[in-house]
């Protein structure tokens, strides 16, 4: 498969969003009218998703700092692409944002993209973060992922993963799994949706899956499956006593899904610092935070700039994976 992202061209693309230095906004920009109407948020995934309570949350309250309401639009499909789309081709001038996820950097080697990842955006900052956890079905004889890669080994093919389908979430971080560790031949099982996937584990007609931690959550007390590792670096405040994945055993596996924010490319310098600052204060906020953890995730702000290296190395991360699996280029 032919992956045309390099990491010289992406380093060359990010060189806008990286120049952003938000000590301070220039005095000029107190005497500009931003914002002058409503503002437009794009969530490209359907209405209530975590994706979705998210930008709510945070746009509300961005809303009452600009003086401006934010209006979340969602504009699912195509994995986010759609939504994406209209955010690339909206005009630069700070009156419309954008949610994005990890399926942003997965995308860039998964579709024929109508939008260039790097240099069609500029990166605002995140807003939190959600964990997968690896779930297998209780009657599975494993306590911990060690036993499970060898019960994988040991029966070769005959075990099942669901999965959300073809090029998910749930699909590359089954195949980062076995990117890390060799001799794992599972059988995928891709469905429409988690929701009907999680269904079928608990009903023992599959044997494993990835999935985000508030899906899973619901199932694991008391337990209708049984929850093995978390996929970040860091374990997880909801399920502090599930190891992840690099103390289970399988060192270098880090994932974590980031809901971040970002803006057409050439969104004047200005705008980025008013809306960085606003929003790296928000996610500071008791109530906010509070409400963001209450929704299964972790509040997370970071700088435009740190953002853009995320999505940076995220996109470099999955092209290898992707390559490495043989998953096709659609």
């Amino acid at each position: 498969m032919a992956i045309n992202i390099t990491l010289r061209s992406i380093t060359r693309g990010c060189t806008l969003a990286a120049a952003i230095t938000l000590h301070a906004a220039p005095p000029a920009y107190a005497q500009t009218a931003y914002p002058s109407r409503p503002i437009r948020l794009i969530v490209p995934f359907p209405a209530g998703a975590g994706t979705d309570i998210v930008a709510r949350t945070v746009g509300q309250k961005l809303g009452e700092a600009l003086g401006q309401p934010v209006i979340v639009e969602n504009r699912g499909g195509a994995a986010g692409i759609v939504g994406t789309e209209m955010l690339a081709k909206s005009a630069p001038d700070g009156h419309t944002l954008g949610l994005i996820t990890s399926s942003f950097a997965m995308s860039a080697s998964l579709q024929k993209l109508p939008y260039d990842p790097i240099k069609d955006f500029i990166p605002l900052g995140t807003m939190a973060s959600v964990q997968n956890i690896l779930l297998v079905h209780p009657s599975l004889p494993v306590r911990n992922v060690q036993e499970l890669i060898r019960l994988i080994r040991a029966r070769p093919g005959q075990l099942t993963y669901a999965t959300s389908g073809t090029g998910g979430v749930g699909h590359l971080t089954m195949e980062l799994l076995r990117l890390k560790v060799s001799g794992l031949d599972v059988v995928q099982v891709p469905y429409k949706g988690n929701a009907p996937a999680v269904t079928d584990l608990i009903g023992g007609h599959v044997t494993m899956m990835f999935v985000a931690l508030p899906s899973a959550k619901p199932y694991l007390a008391p337990p209708r499956v049984r929850g093995l590792a978390v996929t970040s670096a860091r374990r997880s405040q909801t399920v502090p006593d599930i190891p992840t994945m690099q103390e289970a055993g399988v060192p270098g596996y880090d994932y974590n899904s980031a809901f971040g924010l970002a803006l057409p490319a050439n969104t004047p310098r200005e705008i980025v610092v008013r809306l960085s600052n606003e929003l790296l204060r928000i996610l500071k906020l008791p109530d906010i935070r509070e409400r963001l953890t209450a929704a299964g995730t972790e509040p997370a702000g970071t700088l435009p700039e740190e953002y853009a290296a995320t999505i940076k190395a995220d996109i470099v991360k999955w092209a290898q994976v992707i390559r490495a699996a043989g998953i096709k280029a659609e």
